[in-house]
């Protein structure tokens, strides 16, 4: 259930993400233009349905989505990743999970949730690093329990001990992401990775 991005301008902006001289304002920027690679990644087997137009000269019967969206990133990281979802799907609904991973132990708590109706449309879990895959986990069973039931992870780099904790526990849950990084450190942070992505981002 694991899908690595592969396309050379994803390589390219990863790389630069990657860049500890990379300041947040280019930062900002290389994460929002990766995210749309893999929002249309994430979205390439969403259904359609026909649907019947007038071209400038003539009837037509195109095609156009027939699955609503929700994209649901988990705070704080993830709101880097929503503005993409909803450049490409105006109609997208936006909900929030807040987990706030401790420095000390790795373990995410909860601390906010925020969610639009979640039956009969594709969920779209963001958040840009999966590190040990507990935020992930949760998230999850968040989702679960406020009724999705076709739910996808989208994640810019993702450790292997990450993916493994997530296809343990979800296992028919998609994990897309741009990059499957080596392994995690002692601190349990991914390498080679990019440092605390939250804190890139917004320059704290």
């Amino acid at each position: 259930m694991l899908h690595v991005l592969n396309h050379p301008l994803g390589a390219h902006l990863l790389t630069r993400l990657r860049d500890r001289d990379t300041q947040p304002a280019a930062f900002r920027a290389f994460c929002h233009q990766l995210g749309l690679l893999l929002a249309l990644d994430a979205t390439r087997d969403l259904p359609t349905r026909d649907h019947v137009i007038e071209t400038p000269v003539e009837k037509h019967t195109g095609r156009i989505l027939a699955q609503p969206l929700a994209v649901v990133p988990i705070l704080r990281a993830g709101l880097g990743m929503v503005q993409p979802f909803v450049d490409l799907f105006p109609d997208v609904s936006v909900g929030y999970v807040g987990l706030e991973r401790d420095h000390v132990t790795a373990v995410a708590r909860s601390y906010y949730q925020k969610l639009p109706p979640l039956a009969g449309k594709r969920v779209l879990a963001v958040d840009p690093m999966l590190a040990t895959g507990g935020s992930a986990v949760q998230a999850i069973d968040v989702l679960l329990a406020a009724g999705a039931t076709d739910i996808s992870l989208v994640c810019i780099v993702a450790s292997p001990e990450g993916v493994r904790a997530v296809e343990a526990v979800h296992p028919t849950v998609p994990i897309f992401t741009a990059a499957l990084d080596r392994e995690l450190n002692t601190k349990k942070y991914i390498l080679p990775g990019l440092g605390d992505f939250g804190d890139r981002l917004y320059g704290t």
